[in-house]
């Protein structure tokens, strides 16, 4: 059953969000839109957990996945534009031990964009070590940037939030979860969370792997066993072991993985966006001036990323646009994906919030059919009225 609301003139948004549970095997999911700060699609439906039947209500959250980035990059160019952080800037001035191991020159821009050649770690990490956040970012400060060519280019899936989360820390004196809290989330009355709180834990969506997972990337595969800088990146501990999913642990919830580990409601992150694509304001709430936004969403790096032999673009922290259009048909949206096909983004021109959330994850290439039914929906409603 669809539950939501749509306004007049995207009757056609909850019909292709209906389609994608008969023609995708959806299982549950929200999909949510603002337009000018205003929400005009609210919708929800299936299961948050397939295996006890517990439907997917209004309150459900799953983990966002590398939406996560986004959140985490919101977090820096806002203390960019308050001046504590400068972009051009050595991240050893912030934190003094990332200069170990000669990185002294690496500058918040470049890690803010995954230039860091940082995108895994090298000492052996167990599952039960992810939900420590400093210590996963001491090992990165203590290591040596990868000499392996292919990772000037490599997506840091996991260690971009945190190197992003200590910068933060060490810039704000607080943890990146507290202050996107305090300063994003409690401003624009957000459920979404950078650790979740334990009263929040029954709300949480049961993520769970369809047939397609890992028909592409192969997670168990012998290349991960194989590829030393590949198995550092995705398997160091294994993120998305086939037999289980690590993500369903409440310790993980409820601990800072800012690079993968967010959770929330896909309303709230739509009005996140949405307030994005008004440049930093919505409701009276300011997050950032519209000079440091665009600063924040302007091109540093494009890219062909070798690991998962795909193109990519990033400004600070937020990924951009390529031929793929992961973000539906405008060229100049932004915001960031996650595994298993959750879409977060911001189309400035339209002044359009969205986020596409779920609990089935699937591994379709070249882009998951699921938010593309919907985000095509959403455009041509747009764009005809």
């Amino acid at each position: 059953m669809i539950d939501g609301e749509v306004a007049p003139g995207f009757e056609a948004v909850r019909t292709a969000f209906a389609q994608n549970f008969e023609r995708f095997d959806e299982v549950g999911a929200a999909f949510a839109v603002t337009l000018d700060g205003v929400p005009v699609v609210d919708l929800w439906g299936g299961l948050a957990d397939r295996e006890s039947g517990r439907p997917w209500t209004a309150s459900t959250m799953p983990v966002i996945f590398s939406g996560t980035k986004g959140l985490a990059a919101l977090c820096v160019l806002m203390l960019v534009d308050r001046g504590v952080i400068d972009l051009e800037a050595p991240v050893a001035r912030y934190w003094p031990e990332f200069a170990a191991e000669g990185k002294g020159a690496v500058t918040v821009a470049e890690l803010a964009s995954h230039r860091g050649r940082l995108p895994g770690i090298r000492e052996k990490v167990r599952h039960d070590d992810i939900t420590d956040d400093r210590a996963i970012a001491a090992r990165l400060a203590a290591q040596p940037q990868e000499t392996d060519p292919r990772a000037a280019d490599a997506y840091h899936a996991f260690t971009y939030g945190w190197l992003c989360g200590e910068l933060v820390r060490r810039a704000d004196g607080r943890s990146v979860g507290r202050f996107f809290a305090e300063e994003v989330a409690g401003p624009l009355g957000l459920d979404l969370f950078i650790g979740l709180p334990p009263e929040r834990e029954p709300d949480v969506a049961t993520m769970a792997y369809t047939p397609s997972w890992g028909g592409y990337a192969q997670w168990d595969g012998e290349s991960m066993q194989s590829d030393e800088l590949l198995g550092r990146v995705w398997n160091n501990p294994q993120m998305f072991p086939m037999k289980w999913v690590p993500w369903n642990r409440p310790d993980w919830h409820a601990a800072e993985i800012p690079g993968a580990g967010g959770i929330g409601t896909a309303r709230s992150v739509a009005r996140l966006y949405g307030c994005l694509a008004r440049g930093g304001e919505v409701d009276g709430v300011r997050l950032l001036s519209e000079e440091s936004l665009q600063r924040g969403r302007t091109e540093l790096t494009r890219r062909w990323e070798p690991m998962l032999n795909e193109p990519m673009a990033f400004g600070v922290g937020f990924q951009l646009q390529t031929d793929l259009r992961v973000f539906g048909p405008p060229p100049e949206a932004f915001g960031h994906p996650g595994a298993g096909g959750s879409v977060h983004c911001a189309w400035p021109l339209q002044r359009v919030g969205i986020s596409y959330a779920m609990s089935a994850m699937r591994d379709d290439r070249p882009v998951d059919p699921r938010p593309q039914a919907l985000m095509w929906a959403v455009h041509h409603a747009v764009t005809s009225a």
